[in-house]
């Protein structure tokens, strides 16, 4: 897609800002005007006690479930504050969620068995068939997250211990930006997760702003982002497939060329 698919177009973009480079620069490629409104604010948990205790006793765990590139950081890091020197030791396994989680998880030495497509338990569940009965997992994750995952883990006979491992936030700019944003107009707006539905929602009621945005069609990244889309009043007009940056890059373009 080297053509300029989308030149003129402005496209919203609300991923947090230390991780918006690789849409914005998928969406300048094609010549749209990547519109920067973070709504996602990256911050510890509210306490690392789970994490800790769990990387104290890692080598009891069967497998490791990382469920976003932020949650690589966070166990990395805490593992290197508590002085842990194997974080993954031998026999523990790696499922990592999604290509960039995957990325993440080897630059940080671990080494990835797993990489279902998206953070959905159909996904995450056939990829472990026959490796889940008897077993116990770990899962690093946002706080305030679905319980999906667990629940389908347990329900095949796991254990589960889930750590939060940070927390996002709505940084206090986001409602003035979008309000700015809007002015100008806006031709689609992008979800690269659940939490960028809600906070979203969150800045346009803080800033007295009509939601869904009239007009303007909302794009999602996979399929839980879509449900949220849909639970929030504005049902995605196309989804990324494959679950990833640049799948959500050809989304936008297959919903605007469209209209």
């Amino acid at each position: 897609m080297s053509e300029q698919l989308l030149a003129g177009r402005r496209v919203l973009v609300t991923r947090a800002a230390h991780q918006a480079g690789k849409l914005s620069e998928g969406l300048r490629a094609l010549g749209a005007e990547a519109v920067e409104v973070p709504v996602l604010e990256i911050r510890p948990p509210a306490s690392f006690e789970a994490l800790d205790r769990a990387l104290l006793e890692i080598q009891a765990f069967d497998w490791l479930i990382l469920a976003s590139s932020n949650a690589v950081r966070a166990f990395v890091g805490r593992a290197e504050l508590l002085g842990v020197k194997r974080p993954q030791p031998e026999g523990l396994k790696v499922a990592a969620v999604g290509e960039s989680t995957s990325a993440a998880a080897r630059r940080a030495g671990l080494e990835v068995s797993l990489v279902p497509e998206s953070y959905v338990a159909e996904s995450l569940i056939e990829g472990l068939e026959g490796q889940i009965k008897g077993k116990r997992f770990l899962l690093a994750r946002a706080a305030v997250a679905r319980d999906v995952i667990p629940d389908a883990l347990r329900a095949g006979g796991a254990r589960v211990d889930v750590a939060d491992a940070y927390s996002n936030w709505m940084p206090d700019a986001a409602p003035e930006q979008l309000r700015q944003a809007l002015s100008v107009g806006i031709d689609a707006a992008t979800f690269t997760s659940s939490s960028s539905v809600t906070h979203l929602a969150d800045a346009a009621r803080a800033a007295g702003v009509a939601w869904p945005f009239p007009g303007v069609p909302a794009i999602s990244i996979g399929p839980i982002t879509s449900k949220t889309l849909v639970e929030n009043g504005w049902p995605p007009a196309a989804a990324a497939d494959p679950y990833d940056i640049p799948g959500l890059v050809a989304a936008v373009v297959r919903a605007l060329r469209t209209e």
